[in-house]
């Protein structure tokens, strides 16, 4: 956490909290012989102590919160380097920890990151792993939420935060058996929580969820009326499959106030000797069952959570474990008719709760934008080092690339590369990585993490692609069997060595989605002509576009392209490869024609798009109704970052996770530079320079129904001493009555409504940070009278919101003087080569209408994916290899998949398992009364889906796959909510159960929304 100090003097955090009120193993086996290990084990709830009927329940949870880097990086925080910095050494912790449950079998404790317990298990001796093992299978030490680390909510993508949640469970299930598979999530330390979160948790068969935060209004109202614990709605579409029970921690996930017992805490010990002058048991005793029934009085049953640790506790575990024993004994022998207090988990707690029979009342939103305070909305992070934000995106393209060649090709080297990309990926989504609330040297150290990771994953394209394109005249022939594929990761700067200094080239396109894609490929080159032949042989169409002056000149930038060659690839196979063979030659440079201001316009099929007299852009795009024109306006603008002592709430700072605009109205930016138009058969673009510090470049493609703006900020001036936060608005004619909509970790739409919450009556004191909202994937506007849409994608997350009638607002970059308090301890003002950072990156630009809603929503769903998953670009130099002689010895084209899907349906994962089995997932794109083309169930034969083999055995896991679904028994909760769910109609769903090959066929049924995950057996 320590996103703010934990351990508050008793009189400040009362002052503060009274003003705001506040089974089986899965996959261990081949699937025909799957059982139980043991059936002696005791985890889980049978490892639960029986609460008292008639007394008040006290859980005391010891636990701790080790952040996957934050202040330090990930081994600085294991090995406890850096000690100046903060004192915390995770093997440390866990030592401890294991001697001290080892010494009373009374104790208890919870652990939750499993990047730090792999990383300390490698290293324990036979003695220690047997006895870590008896831990478990007795319930003494209980794993919860499971995932490689304890993702953030807001800006991770729900493909990276089932992936990461998955990999956990298989290191915890390989490791340990069905007694480490998680029963809760425990996301304490979020900065906010997304429905989208509990959705997932409720489909990996988890019963509850617990965390920290949420908003003090929020609190406050649920503090008074008793709902800080309610049954949360995950989805509208997947109904109770998707409700999962939730509850808000009282304290945070710190002690309560003057109970912490960690060498890193100022709070005294319990001392119960009656000789000596300092003897407290009375005292201290009456204090925390006085603290714990006035918790008691905000919640509905008698059962309480005391969450005894937090950020790196447990460091010496004794410290810990013998004042604990000493308050549980003395509370229950001076107020045991009252009270019962003893060790617990969160998973006892939840079975306590459940077993009072109440009924719970319901949320359907989620918990964003999360506030502190008045003044301190935690939506800066949104958007804080957008260049991680970014890279993290590549990283999880490349990773599904990597996953699903491997799985295709079995190559042998897949293992040794793909578990610490896996690994690595679970480390970027843990909620200070991601989130750019990091120390500068962390962040640079999760880079190296992903970069070191990335390298295998190009090791294992190129093993798999290698593997794929061979025929039998290559291995005959000496000829092209080293042929290597290079990735270009630098694309996003303009850049690639291996098109850069070659001349005749191979680009090979794989495309990771399970459809087939039409994309247009742009590579940096340093020629002004070349020929592009595709497999067939045929020349296609190309076109040469001058890089603009402002990308050539990003600091660090070390390439000599000066152009980029554009073309379209056609029909790049799903789950396949498409080769295109490229040539330089010795033409001229198609003409660039200049425009003045007035007279700056470029226009295809749909859109005509101009700048206009202050140098902002206008796009137009006639309505074939004949209705009404749709307009849309860009243009850049800036807020001025307060900068205060933070020791007031009104003297709040922006900072990394703070968005506190000095003022409600942003800066203009006013175009003082200049522009040039590029035409031609493929693309039109106006290159545009704002500023000094902003550029942008404006995109018509031939017979693309959207605008492409591809923006560069940095670096951020700052030589005035204010602080600035970069936004671009769309300005458009629509009515939208202050109503936008926002994905949820890439995935279900949800309702926003400016200054407004739909479960308390919000007061704002911050109009601008108050209406920000994470935005994964998308942004929608929709007219009210003509029932027109515009939805903005974007590359990366980035905070977002829709402050005025018909706008949308993005946050594109943050350069920050000052810090916002909340631990951190640096301003975010990222430096690079010497200079402040500069970032580049894309939004595209939908519309739609009511008559076209099928076929716009299908193409923003695609959109949206392809930003996220585009086709893989890889190059192999072919030296004086012509045409001819690379088509006779290499494949250039290949599909892994033998048939197309139906449109609503997409492959969500196809990666290796275990015993040559593959872990396999199938999901419905659209949510229930989306479209009435498309959200209705499906039913897909998987047996002859692929191409390479087929698949024989199939049985379906829950989300995480790590337990059989038909074995899955979640805990039954009971809703105050009169709401009726929408029944499924009545269709045929496929066996859960084992599926041989004596069957013809084996049918997938997919509801709107669903996921379905299976562990697959296959004949090659």
């Amino acid at each position: 956490m320590s996103k703010m100090p934990i351990y508050l003097p008793q009189l400040l955090f009362l002052a503060i909290f009274l003003f705001y009120s506040v089974g089986k193993e899965c996959g261990a086996t081949p699937l025909k012989n799957l059982e139980s290990r043991e059936s002696s084990k005791t985890c889980g709830y049978q490892a639960c102590s029986k609460p008292s009927q008639n007394k008040l329940n006290i859980h005391l949870i010891p636990h701790t919160h080790d952040d996957v880097g934050w202040l330090k990086t990930v081994d600085q925080y294991y090995w406890g380097g850096r000690p100046l910095i903060a004192k915390a050494g995770v093997q440390y912790i866990l030592d401890s920890v294991i001697h001290e449950l080892l010494e009373d079998p009374n104790r208890r404790f919870i652990y939750v990151e499993t990047a730090y317990l792999w990383k300390w298990w490698s290293y324990q001796s036979d003695r220690v792993k047997t006895d870590v093992r008896r831990l478990i299978d007795e319930g003494r030490l209980e794993i919860i939420s499971g995932a490689w680390s304890m993702n953030d909510e807001a800006v991770t993508h729900y493909q990276s935060i089932i992936d990461q949640f998955t990999w956990g469970f298989r290191r915890l299930n390989d490791t340990f058996g069905s007694c480490a598979r998680p029963h809760v999530g425990w996301q304490i330390d979020p900065f906010g929580h997304s429905r989208e979160q509990a959705s997932l948790f409720a489909q990996m068969g988890f019963d509850g969820l617990f965390f920290g935060r949420l908003d003090y209004q929020d609190k406050r109202n649920r503090m008074d009326k008793k709902t800080a614990e309610m049954i949360w709605k995950g989805s509208d579409s997947l109904g109770n499959k998707a409700d999962l029970f939730t509850s808000v921690l009282f304290n945070t996930y710190s002690p309560p106030p003057g109970f912490c017992f960690d060498i890193l805490c100022a709070d005294e010990p319990i001392i119960d000797d009656p000789q000596s002058p300092d003897y407290n048991v009375d005292r201290r005793i009456s204090s925390l069952v006085e603290y714990a029934t006035t918790q008691s009085k905000y919640y509905r049953t008698n059962n309480v959570i005391l969450t005894m640790g937090g950020d790196f506790t447990y460091q010496v575990a004794e410290t810990w474990y013998k004042n604990l024993d000493k308050l549980l004994r003395y509370a229950n022998e001076r107020h045991g008719s009252t009270v019962n207090v003893f060790y617990s988990t969160p998973s006892c707690y939840l079975k306590a709760v459940n077993e009072q029979a109440l009924s719970w009342p319901t949320k359907s939103d989620d918990f964003f934008p999360y506030a502190s305070d008045p003044h301190t909305y935690w939506s800066g992070y949104y958007s804080s080092r957008p260049t991680i934000k970014f890279y993290e995106r590549m990283g999880n393209n490349y990773l599904q690339v990597s996953k699903q060649l491997s799985a295709l090709t079995n190559i042998s080297t897949s293992e040794t590369y793909l578990n610490p990309y896996r690994e690595a990926m679970g480390v970027l989504q843990h909620h200070d990585a991601i989130t750019g609330t990091e120390k500068q040297q962390v962040a640079q150290d999760y880079a190296r993490i992903l970069s070191e990771a990335m390298k295998g994953g190009e090791q294992i394209l190129s093993d798999a692609l290698g593997s794929l394109i061979s025929t039998r005249n290559q291995r005959r022939s000496r000829d092209g069997a080293d042929v290597h594929f290079y990735t270009c990761y630098q694309l996003n700067i303009s850049s690639c060595p291996h098109t850069e200094e070659n001349n005749n080239f191979v680009l090979t396109l794989y495309n990771p989605q399970s459809r087939v894609v039409s994309t247009f490929v742009r590579i940096p080159v340093t020629g002004n002509s070349y020929v592009v032949r595709d497999f067939t042989g045929a020349s296609i169409v190309t076109q040469i576009i001058p890089i603009p002056p402002e990308v050539l000149a990003i600091p660090g930038r070390e390439s000599s392209a000066i152009n980029e060659l554009v073309f379209r690839a056609r029909n790049v196979p799903a789950f396949g490869y498409q080769a295109y063979y490229v040539t330089k030659s010795n033409k001229n440079i198609e003409r660039v024609r200049n425009e003045s201001f007035t007279e700056a316009t470029i226009q295809n099929e749909f859109f005509n798009v101009s700048i206009t007299d202050d140098g902002s852009t206008c796009a137009l795009r006639t309505i074939r109704s004949g209705v009404t024109n749709m307009r849309i306006a860009q243009s850049f603008h800036y807020y001025e970052s307060s900068q205060g002592n933070n020791e007031e709430f009104e003297n709040r700072s922006s900072g990394a996770y703070i968005f506190r605009p000095k003022n409600a109205t942003p800066k203009n930016l006013t175009n003082v530079g200049s522009h040039q138009i590029y035409t031609g058969p493929l693309v039109q673009e106006i290159h545009m320079k704002i500023n000094e510090w902003i550029s942008q470049i404006v995109r018509l493609y031939t017979g693309e129904n959207y605008i492409e703006y591809d923006w560069l900020v940095g670096p951020i001036p700052v030589d005035d001493k204010i602080g600035k936060e970069i936004i671009t608005r769309y300005s458009s004619n629509l009515a939208t009555g202050n109503v936008f909509y926002t994905d949820s970790n890439g995935r279900e739409m949800l309702r926003r409504e400016k200054n407004f919450r739909p479960t308390w009556a919000l007061q704002l004191a911050e109009p601008v940070a108050g209406n920000y909202y994470p935005i994964t994937a998308k942004i929608t506007i929709k007219d009210r009278i003509n029932k027109l849409r515009i939805s903005v994608l974007n590359d990366r997350a980035q905070g977002g919101t829709s402050l005025n009638e018909g706008q949308v607002e993005l946050m594109l970059h943050r350069r920050i003087l000052n810090d916002d308090a909340f631990g951190v301890g640096e301003a975010l003002n990222e430096i690079a080569y010497g200079k402040g950072l500069v970032v580049r990156g894309r939004h595209q630009i939908v519309t739609g209408t009511n008559l076209d809603r099928s076929s716009s929503i299908l193409m923003e769903k695609q959109m949206a994916w392809n930003l996220l998953n585009p086709p893989c670009i890889l190059v192999s130099p072919a030296g004086r290899r012509t045409f001819e002689e690379w088509r006779n010895h290499h494949r250039m084209q290949g599909s892994g998949l033998t048939k197309q899907l139906p449109p609503n349906v997409r492959i969500l994962t196809l990666e290796p398992w275990k015993d040559g089995g593959l872990l396999f997932r199938l999901e419905h794109m659209f949510e229930i009364g989306e479209d009435t083309r498309y959200s209705h169930p499906v039913e897909i034969n998987i047996k002859d889906l692929f191409l390479p083999f087929t698949v024989t055995n199939a049985r379906e896991t829950t989300l995480g796959g790590n337990q059989w679904l038909n074995e899955s028994e979640r805990l039954r909760w009971v809703s105050e909510s009169n709401e009726v769910h929408r029944e499924r109609e009545n269709v045929r769903v496929v066996d859960t159960g084992l599926i041989d090959d004596a069957n013809e066929v084996i049918n997938v049924l997919l509801h709107p929304m669903e996921i379905r995950t299976f562990l697959i057996e296959i004949s090659i």
